[in-house]
């Protein structure tokens, strides 16, 4: 009986480890959107404004830092939040589906009962 219980385990464990995988290739990939590229670029022209206008190093260096920072605080956030719903997704459609009970026919119906009358 005990190997009837491991393969669903083992089973599910393999379900879940596919799920991760996949929920991570799609994160990793969706995690880069045009919110964050557009933060970057404002980044960018702040930068090369402060360049403009003769601004210490002293002074831009910190501000483009913050703004990578922020970058990437950004989307490793953003990261987190789809690799998640991606992973419940994933492990959904990976999961063996309920099968609904369907109605028995008569001859289903009396095989089970000469079956029955069997044992």
């Amino acid at each position: 009986m005990s190997g009837k219980t491991e393969v669903p385990e083992q089973t599910g464990r393999e379900a879940e480890q596919l799920a991760a995988q996949r929920a991570r290739e799609r994160a990793r990939v969706s995690r880069w959107d045009l919110d964050i590229a557009v933060f970057l670029f404002a980044v960018l022209i702040i930068v090369v404004i402060l360049l403009s206008y003769d601004v210490r190093t002293e002074i831009l260096a910190p501000v483009a830092l913050f703004g990578l920072a922020m970058v990437w605080l950004v989307g490793w956030r953003r990261g987190r939040q789809l690799y998640q719903g991606f992973y419940d997704e994933e492990l959904s459609k990976l999961r063996p589906k309920q099968e609904e009970p369907k109605e028995e026919t008569i001859e289903e119906r009396v095989q089970r009962a000469l079956r029955e009358r069997g044992r």
